[in-house]
């Protein structure tokens, strides 16, 4: 059995879909300063263009530049198609994207869904709450045709926003969630479970590749999995309990010096968040260790393999951040919802470092430094 300790794979070739995910880089706050903003997205609008190969059953989508701490990736919803940029978010099950009903300063920012513009809309007198790390949203359920690339899922149940708090200046426009269906908080099948239902995914898996320093070429697979994406072998680590993308974490160390997990804790795996988030007392003594002018240590996480230790090392490069100033700040994060026992998530400063596999089929993770 394998463990994480902080901070095999068959290689399925069929069907595999991919959907470009790109780091966004800061412009849109310097834009609406100047009041350039609602011009440059005129002028530029962005149009999903669809690259296909022949022979290939591999679909990309190009994706905006828009800041430097969300992946976003584009789907689209109704007939006529719809477009949307969405986070794949293994933190939450839920599809869900703004309303024409929804009058909060968040959804005035963000595209809206034209329900009546769709001639496959069907609405529902469901009603759903979601409370993320960073905002909240209220929505009713309804169902269309979602497409993810050549992915098509017919009278999809997802979520359209009537209120939206702690979004106004995020980049993405909603979230489209790859938990497990009982974490859905609508009670909605997630597209995931209805593509894989329905077979029109050759295997129960899904990978991701998110790039670093802003470069191109981050994916989300579906399908499948490219090994051109990671170096060596993967490591499989069995999920704590199926319905939940959340490991065990065997230690966190850091100068050889145990800083967390020092009997064990559990670990989420989070697409959807930036930061490695924990308890806020083991949080600060990170930061006090790392040092603001410093910059440095190595963060260590382990996975037990039988009787052997994997370890995954997240390097000071990776967690510590310079602003503009030149003033160091750290991407290790308190998080906002405590737990009885001590608990982690795992967010992008750590997958920009491995790839990772989410195997529905094996309820398990595979990880591998990512090229």
């Amino acid at each position: 059995m394998k463990w994480l300790v902080l901070l095999g794979l068959v290689a399925f070739t069929e069907c595999i879909v991919k959907i470009p995910v790109r780091r966004v880089k800061t412009m849109r706050k310097t834009l609406r300063g100047k009041n350039m903003l609602n011009n440059v997205l005129k002028e530029h609008a962005y149009r999903l263009s669809q690259i296909s190969f022949r022979g290939s059953n591999l679909t990309i989508h190009p994706l905006r530049n828009i800041r430097d701490i969300f992946y976003v990736g584009n789907i689209t919803i109704g007939t006529p198609p719809q477009e949307f940029q969405v986070i794949f978010d293994t933190g939450s099950s839920d599809l869900w994207v703004p309303s024409d009903y929804c009058n909060s300063s968040a959804c005035s920012t963000h595209v809206r869904f034209r329900h009546r513009q769709s001639s496959t809309f069907r609405p529902t007198n469901k009603t759903f709450r979601i409370i993320y790390g960073s905002g909240r949203m209220k929505g009713v359920v309804a169902h269309d045709t979602v497409r993810i690339g050549d992915l098509v899922s017919i009278d999809q149940p997802f979520g359209l926003s009537v209120a939206e708090y702690g979004f106004r200046d995020r980049s993405f426009d909603g979230v489209l969630g790859l938990n497990y269906p009982n974490k859905s908080c609508s009670r909605a099948i997630p597209i995931f479970d209805k593509l894989k239902n329905e077979g029109a995914i050759s295997e129960p898996v899904f990978a991701f590749y998110l790039s670093k320093d802003e470069q191109e070429g981050s994916v989300v697979m579906f399908g499948g999995v490219d090994h051109r994406y990671y170096k060596g072998e993967l490591n499989w680590i069995p999920l704590i309990q199926a319905g939940d993308w959340t490991l065990h974490v065997d230690r966190i160390t850091m100068k050889r010096e145990v800083i967390a997990c020092s009997n064990g804790c559990t670990a989420l795996v989070d697409t959807g968040a930036s930061h490695i988030q924990g308890p806020g007392r083991l949080v600060d003594n990170i930061q006090k260790l790392i040092g603001a002018k410093r910059c440095g240590f190595k963060v260590k996480v382990y996975t037990h393999k039988k009787d052997l230790g994997i370890n995954y090392p997240v390097p000071a490069r990776a967690y510590i951040l310079k602003d503009s100033l030149g003033y160091c700040h750290t991407a290790f994060k308190e998080k906002r919802v405590t737990t009885s026992t001590e608990s982690w998530v795992l967010g992008d400063v750590f997958l920009r470092l491995y790839f990772s596999v989410f195997d529905r089929g094996n309820d398990r993770i595979g990880l591998a430094p990512a090229v």
